[in-house]
């Protein structure tokens, strides 16, 4: 995952306003590439990678070869039975497209409920471009998390604009990241 992760990480820490934030947490965060990558680039920001227990020792030898371990912890949880973390910014990479529509919204209104007000939600994919024409990898990723998953599939930025609404936040916007993936950015 870090290796997936690596570009889009780059390019979040420098496309999204973490002036304005001081707190981020990354669901699922693997090895820790997009904690450890904020960090390195933010010196104001201090944050957690939320996974598995059983990451723990992978996710901290990795933060401590980056040199941020003083910033960035770990925080052992299920995404879909405990609460997620509070932050100001929640991070969901490569997430939502494993699950089902009602499981992709429930992981949105958990982001929704554990955010403050004017926190951000930042989820990013392969977003598929909404006339579904363009970005020929996100499609294949939709066909392969069919395969490979009981409900998994990719979506466009409007689908994720719009269930990001449902769930409750005011604000949204998709922005192109490095090759097909996108991040759709909400706002509590």
């Amino acid at each position: 995952m870090s290796g997936v992760s690596l570009g889009a990480a780059q390019a979040i820490a420098a496309k999204f306003p973490w002036k304005d934030y001081k707190t981020f947490a990354d669901i699922g965060t693997a090895q820790g590439m997009v904690p450890s990558t904020l960090a390195r680039a933010h010196n104001h920001l201090s944050g957690a990678g939320y996974d598995l227990p059983e990451v723990k020792p992978v996710f901290e030898e990795f933060i401590a070869k980056h040199g941020v371990s003083d910033r960035v912890k770990f925080l052992a949880g299920n995404f879909f039975t405990d609460a997620l973390p509070t932050a100001d910014v929640l991070i969901m990479g490569h997430i939502l497209h494993d699950w089902d529509l009602a499981q992709k919204r429930m992981l949105l209104e958990k982001a929704h409920a554990a955010l403050p007000k004017g926190g951000a939600l930042i989820v990013y994919e392969s977003i598929i471009d909404d006339e579904r024409r363009e970005n020929a990898f996100g499609l294949l990723m939709s066909l392969n998390m069919l395969i490979e998953t009981t409900g998994g599939f990719d979506f466009t930025g409007a689908d994720c604009q719009a269930w990001m609404r449902e769930a409750g936040f005011s604000q949204t916007r998709v922005e192109p990241l490095v090759g097909p993936d996108s991040m759709v950015v909400a706002i509590k």
